[in-house]
């Protein structure tokens, strides 16, 4: 059965965050979520992780602390960051986040980012590929990668998207990935979309 990490921060996008991590579930991914403290995180774990305020306000209460010991490709398929500024820039600028973001793309595991989650592509140092992003961050990303404006642009087993509009298409575009396009249809029909929904 897949598995994905989908982490989480203060100021992190709430509906990226739980469509992405709903969506999965109903797929049969196995799904935890892991606080990244503005630190980064750290050897020092506390014993349960607080409730991250998302963008938006609302509480979040994460399944566990962020460690890399226990977040590697070793132990998941998939690893997802969600947008939201002030999320995105914890999450983009931990240097631990930037390591497990490597070691996936070297180990052919999905990476997934969304809205200014992408921005972690640029902190991780990847290869010069298309990408997108939530339109504030264009100007930071477009001279490093082959920018586009596609909601959902795949580059290898890099997925990225453009925000919260776009997290649906997102969310189904991982569970094809990771389980088929036959889950995919699965997953998509109970949730009735309006007619002509071009995903």
């Amino acid at each position: 059965m897949p598995s994905a990490l989908v982490l989480i921060a203060d100021g992190t996008e709430e509906m990226e965050f739980t469509i992405t991590y709903d969506t999965l579930v109903r797929a049969g991914v196995v799904v935890q979520s892991a606080f990244v403290p503005e630190s980064g995180g750290g050897s020092e774990t506390p014993v349960s992780p607080p409730a991250a305020k998302g963008s938006r306000g609302i509480r979040i209460l994460p399944d566990l602390y962020f460690e890399t010991a226990n977040s590697g490709p070793d132990k998941f398929d998939a690893i997802i960051i969600p947008g939201g500024a002030k999320g995105a820039e914890t999450l983009s600028s931990s240097s631990e986040v930037q390591v497990l973001v490597r070691e996936y793309i070297e180990k052919k595991k999905l990476v997934g980012m969304i809205c200014a989650g992408s921005l972690a592509a640029l902190t991780s140092g990847l290869p010069k590929q298309p990408l997108t992003s939530h339109p504030s961050v264009k100007s930071t990303l477009e001279s490093e990668f082959d920018y586009s404006e596609d909601p959902v642009v795949v580059s290898g087993n890099l997925v990225t998207s453009r925000g919260p509009g776009t997290a649906f298409p997102f969310a189904l575009k991982l569970v094809e990935l990771l389980c088929g396009p036959e889950k995919r249809k699965e997953v998509h029909a109970p949730m009735v979309f309006p007619a002509g929904t071009p995903w």
